[in-house]
């Protein structure tokens, strides 16, 4: 894997401060197309007192005018956000299945590890419930990770998608949308929040399992999921061998929501890929990329 570079030190003095200065100042916040924003990057890179680097800071100009690139140039050293990614990878690749593109994995690590590190007051658990929607229903493509011990929890397993994103019960999802009535799953991160009584309907029948309501931190991607009613929940129309198609939300089996879902609720994460290049540029949580 091509390590991605998050920030080259400042060239003068007069340079670092002026950074320096803005970041303390301005109560910076992330927006889309700027990555994990400056707020990670100066949090994981920020030297040692005491170091020749600190003397000049290492908060890149950069880093707060544009986005973070794939492109960018070899740093002298990792951040602690890409070390902590590369070692999840190293980790967990090997014992997860089929993935529907190369950096499906990399792409949930490195949302996770950045929103952390800017919002760690909402990350109070450290489960990663993750989807591949690049592989088809009839494909176990769901996991749940903990962040912390790098072990999957669960996974892999079968997981909805919704019936407004695949023509058909066993396609693969190819159409994503943020809106209203569009029944379509919703691309990006999400912050799992409370759990609660859900009730559906299937085969024209009512059903009651427990759910999770979501908020799309994904700005333009998924921050409609809980006024839309997108929410992880169990559903009868998955089962360990098929997922039927729900109205956009990440449904799994009853009994394994009755499990996992409990452990995600108020501060786990939750990360919805698909190899949908319109939303790989501009996911508000990941590298501005160029290929």
């Amino acid at each position: 894997m091509q390590r991605r570079t998050l920030l080259n030190f400042l060239p003068t003095v007069l340079a670092a401060a002026t950074a320096l200065v803005y970041v303390t100042t301005s109560g910076y916040t992330a927006s889309p197309g700027s990555g994990p924003v400056l707020a990670a990057a100066a949090k994981f890179a920020a030297p040692k007192p005491g170091t020749v680097s600190s003397a000049v800071g290492s908060v890149v100009t950069r880093s707060i005018t544009s986005p973070i690139t794939r492109s960018a140039a070899p740093a002298a050293r990792e951040t602690e956000l890409e070390e902590r990614t590369q070692q999840a990878l190293d980790v967990l690749t090997s014992k997860v299945g089929q993935v529907s593109h190369p950096s499906a994995l990399q792409d949930a690590f490195e949302s996770y590890f950045a929103f952390k590190a800017v919002h760690p007051e909402q990350v109070r658990k450290p489960y990663l419930y993750f989807v591949d929607y690049g592989l088809s229903s009839a494909t176990p493509r769901g996991y749940v990770f903990d962040m912390d011990a790098l072990k999957i929890v669960d996974g892999p397993f079968m997981v909805a998608h919704g019936r407004g994103s695949a023509a058909n019960h066993d396609g693969v999802p190819t159409r994503f949308s943020n809106a209203f009535g569009a029944a379509t799953t919703s691309l990006g991160l999400y912050v799992a929040q409370e759990i609660y009584s859900f009730t559906g309907h299937a085969s024209g029948r009512l059903y009651n399992s427990v759910g999770l309501r979501l908020a799309g931190v994904s700005r333009g991607f998924n921050d409609n999921a809980r006024a839309r009613g997108v929410v992880a929940h169990g559903a009868p129309y998955v089962t360990a061998t098929r997922a039927g198609r729900s109205e956009g939300c990440p449904a799994m089996e009853p009994s394994r929501a009755q499990r996992l879902l409990p452990r995600l609720a108020n501060g786990g994460l939750v990360f919805l890929f698909a190899p949908n290049r319109d939303w790989m540029t501009r996911d508000p949580w990941l590298p501005a990329r160029a290929d």
